[in-house]
C-alpha cells in the first residue's frame, strides 16, 4: 500500500469514526496546498463546534510535521473560526494534539505516541 493511500484510508477511518459521534465531518478532497489555498484533510462541525484536522499515519512512535503545514493549518483554524488538531494513526491507535503540542526537531515539528499532551478521540469529540 503506497503512503498516499495509507493516509487517505486513514483520514477516511476518522470520518467515519466522528458521523459516529454528535459531529458531521467530510474529508477534503486535495487537500494540503491546491492552487496557493491551504484546506485541512477532515472538517467536522456540530452547528456550533468546528475541528479542522491535520491527519497522519505511521507504524513508529513519533511523527514529524512540516513548520508550514502546520502554521496554515493554524491559519486556516483562525479564519474558520475552528480548532486546529492534528490527528496521529500510530498503528491502530489513533492520537489527537493540539498544534502548540508538538515540539521542534530540525527543520520539522515532531510528536510522540506516548507524549503526555496525547488525546485520545472521546477527549477531541465530546462537546
Amino acid at each position: 500500500m503506497s503512503r498516499q493511500s495509507k493516509g487517505s484510508n486513514a483520514e477516511r477511518e476518522l470520518v467515519k469514526m466522528m458521523w459516529g459521534t454528535n459531529l458531521a465531518a467530510i474529508r477534503a478532497a486535495g487537500s494540503g496546498v491546491n492552487q496557493g489555498f491551504y484546506s485541512p484533510d477532515v472538517l467536522a462541525s456540530n452547528g456550533s463546534r468546528v475541528i479542522a484536522v491535520e491527519c497522519k499515519s505511521t507504524k513508529h512512535e513519533y511523527q514529524y510535521f512540516d513548520r508550514e503545514q502546520v502554521r496554515q493549518l493554524q491559519e486556516f483554524a483562525k479564519i474558520f473560526n475552528a480548532e486546529a488538531w492534528l490527528a496521529v494513526k500510530f498503528s491502530t491507535e489513533w492520537k489527537f494534539f493540539r498544534p502548540e503540542d508538538l515540539k521542534i526537531s530540525g527543520k520539522s515539528l515532531v510528536i510522540k505516541q506516548n507524549s503526555e499532551n496525547a488525546k485520545i478521540f472521546s477527549d477531541v469529540t465530546k462537546s
